[in-house]
């Protein structure tokens, strides 16, 4: 059974940093592909940064050179490191993971959720 925690959410002010975590487990190995995705209220969701079964990096424009994704496979760990955070990246932040996805940052590719953690970014 696949599981997802995410953790490392919090309130923070515009131009600081947070790093969330998902804890992974449930896959027989560490050959599955990874995403972050957000939702802010009244919108819908987003795909944030994605990595694929070979490591490559995909990001949304409004997070490049800003947020970074990466993945611990001795860990079973997915992170995202979010740095000069803006008001406008305020939302639920969500994990998915799956074996394989044809779009990194598409939200229906993905079979396993995180329960998700709140990001707010205060200006």
């Amino acid at each position: 059974q696949v599981q997802l925690v995410e953790s490392g959410g919090g309130s923070v002010q515009a131009g600081g940093s947070l790093r969330l975590s998902c804890a992974v487990s449930g896959f027989s190995d560490s050959r599955y592909c990874v995403a972050w995705f957000r939702q802010a209220p009244g919108k819908g969701r987003e795909g944030v940064a994605g990595i694929d079964r070979t490591g490559t990096t995909t990001y949304a424009d409004s997070v490049k050179g800003r947020f970074t994704i990466s993945k611990d496979n001795a860990k079973n760990t997915l992170y995202l490191q979010m740095n000069s955070l803006k008001p406008e990246d305020t939302a639920m932040y969500y994990c998915a993971a799956d074996v394989w996805v044809e779009s990194q940052l598409g939200q229906n590719e993905y079979m396993y959720w995180g329960q998700g953690t709140q990001v707010t970014v205060s200006s």
